[in-house]
């Protein structure tokens, strides 16, 4: 039952961290519009639209991770 409790508090971690990266993508991305309104496309543009990449990338291996360790409950 230990190996149980133990798959089911990492997946909880990995869901708060995928809400918790969903949140900054939003304001990243919110960011990056309103810059690029202002017309101020500049370096802090450009970093703000590779982090929203990079973001996007986490969370998929986040996802990743998360249906690994679904199908590792089924196993237990």
């Amino acid at each position: 039952m230990a190996k149980l409790d133990e798959v089911k508090e990492i997946l909880n971690t990995l869901r708060i961290a995928m809400s918790i990266a969903f949140g900054v993508l939003v304001v990243l991305i919110g960011n990056v519009i309103k810059r690029y309104d202002d017309a101020k496309v500049d370096i802090i543009f450009w970093t703000g639209v590779v982090s929203t990449f990079l973001i996007i990338l986490i969370i998929a291996l986040i996802v990743l991770k998360l249906s690994d360790k679904t199908k590792e409950i089924k196993d237990l």
